[in-house]
């Protein structure tokens, strides 16, 4: 049998060493019980509906050469661009070479999503009534300029792969899809062989989507929605009753959705915390031309619209909801003398005048109208 022999100090130093060469490098990875990362930040805004106004105020923005939206967004850039995850709603499809046109078959620049992308916007629903405006080719060349910016979008798809795959996105400690939807498509049939081109709203479809979201890994699924009647302030019965159906669905008594996003009515609506989960109605329109409404009267409500910002809070405990633990709004309009979106509570800090105060005040009444200030709901910068 051999002796045990103790090492010497200089074997232990050459031990050591090797055990450090050995690790250097590659810490140990944390265990599967690692806890949840932090909370985030969400923002999302409402339509954007370039007229012919529009774009023409984009060429001279770029000085006759091509098409410039990133002025015309640049008041509302703090706000979007602090945000771990914006959202905006690209209304319209995109045209090529010059054939640009605006009511009532959009065929918008496809600069618009480079202006959004420099904008701080990260994911764009793109299901609306006007998203078969060009057929099938029109959500291609959408959809293809939107991911040039890197910009992710949801509510068409080019493919019945991509129309299958939930939108995630990376936010603070979460995991987030987008999922996105429209009540119609003005009448436009599908394309021929594509029932999966452009997303329509239906409560089942809605709920297996995200459901499928959840199990693809997302623990804040966020649906938009282009639903409403048109220059109403109030939700319809559609929203009032899809809105209750949708938030009282859940799976092992977990919501199945955290947030609901409405475009469309083209005119601010409320807020309201519906079974737990808020809901906005309408965040009314970002960019828009000169708005007439049913009547054939100009409309100024048709510029009037908020920014929604909501903070999301970890659970507790892993597999939990993560809830909003901070809801604001931000009332913002387009500006059509200069052709500028601007965030309103910041111009009146910097001594806008009375006009700016009236159409706040007349926004802030409309979004809590509802109740959302007992719930919490407050007004943001």
């Amino acid at each position: 049998m051999t002796a045990y022999r103790r090492p010497t100090v200089a074997a232990l130093a050459v031990l050591l060493l090797a055990i450090a060469c050995q690790y250097q490098g590659s810490p140990p990875r944390p265990g599967p019980s690692a806890p949840v990362g932090g909370g985030f930040t969400l923002v999302a805004s409402g339509d954007v509906l370039p007229h012919m106004s529009i774009i023409e105020k984009a060429s001279t923005d770029a000085g006759g050469n091509g098409y410039d939206f990133r002025p015309m967004l640049a008041g509302v850039k703090p706000v979007v661009s602090e945000a771990d995850l914006a959202i905006c709603h690209m209304e319209t499809v995109y045209g090529t070479d010059g054939n640009y046109s605006g009511y009532p078959a959009f065929k918008s620049p496809p600069q618009v999503a480079e202006g959004l992308a420099a904008t701080g916007y990260d994911v764009c629903s793109t299901a609306s009534n006007h998203t078969l405006d060009d057929g099938a080719a029109g959500i291609h060349r959408t959809l293809d300029a939107l991911d040039r910016a890197g910009v992710r979008h949801a509510g068409s798809a080019r493919t019945a792969e991509e129309a299958q795959s939930p939108t995630l996105m990376r936010a603070g400690g979460a995991q987030v899809a987008h999922l996105a939807y429209t009540y119609g498509t003005n009448g436009i049939p599908l394309p021929a062989g594509r029932p999966w081109a452009v997303n329509l709203i239906d409560r089942e479809r809605i709920l297996a989507d995200a459901r499928a979201a959840r199990r693809a890994g997302a623990h804040v699924v966020v649906v938009s929605l282009h639903w409403g009647t048109e220059w109403q302030d109030t939700p319809d019965a559609q929203q009032s009753s899809l809105g209750q159906e949708l938030t009282e669905a859940a799976t092992g008594g977990r919501p199945d959705i955290d947030l609901l996003l409405g475009t469309h009515a083209h005119v601010p609506q409320a807020y309201e915390k519906v079974n737990g989960t808020w809901v906005v109605y309408g965040m009314g329109d970002q960019i828009a031309g000169r708005m007439v409404n049913h009547s054939g009267t100009v409309d100024p409500r048709g510029n009037q619209g908020t920014l929604a910002r909501f903070t999301f809070a970890p659970p507790a405990r892993e597999g939990d909801r993560w809830a909003v633990s901070k809801a604001e709004f931000v009332p913002q309009w387009f500006d059509l003398g200069p052709g500028r979106v601007v965030n309103l509570n910041s111009a009146i800090a910097s001594g806008a005048g009375a006009e700016a105060t009236a159409v706040r005040d007349r926004i802030r009444d409309v979004v809590l109208s509802r109740g959302a200030a007992q719930d919490g709901l407050v007004m943001g910068r």
